[in-house]
């Protein structure tokens, strides 16, 4: 057995790791020692996929920057001026608003409120 120090998410963990030699366990002389701290099972990343509506249009907006989506101010149909709010991102705990790159009509929205998103993903395309 050999022991090693394991930093996750901050948190320091004795592990001991047993050696295999050709696929069977070496004997281990001495006594175990219990590990002090417990080791916490860390759960999956839940990750909203975004769905998209209605056609896909030429002009595409996308996510300036990982984060979670807060609101979405447009609707499939609708016309936008170039300026105009898409929606609300939140990111590094900021509130970022993501707007009209060119004036159109929403073709698609590709996110809803909640959905996680990475940096140039697809936010809404226009035509």
């Amino acid at each position: 057995m050999r022991k090693f120090q394991v930093t996750v998410n901050g948190n320091t963990y004795e592990v001991e790791v047993e050696e295999l030699v050709g696929g069977v366990s070496t004997p281990v002389t001495g006594v175990a020692q219990p590990i002090a701290t417990p080791v916490v099972p860390i759960a999956p990343k839940a990750v909203a996929t975004p769905v998209a509506t209605g056609a896909t249009g030429a002009n595409k907006v996308v996510a300036p920057m990982p984060g979670k989506i807060v609101d979405v101010k447009v609707k499939v149909g609708q016309a936008v001026k170039e300026g105009d709010l898409i929606a609300i991102l939140e990111a590094m705990k900021m509130e970022n608003e993501v707007f009209a790159s060119a004036s159109g009509t929403i073709a698609s929205v590709n996110v809803t409120a909640g959905a996680m998103v990475e940096a140039n993903d697809v936010i809404v395309s226009m035509n």
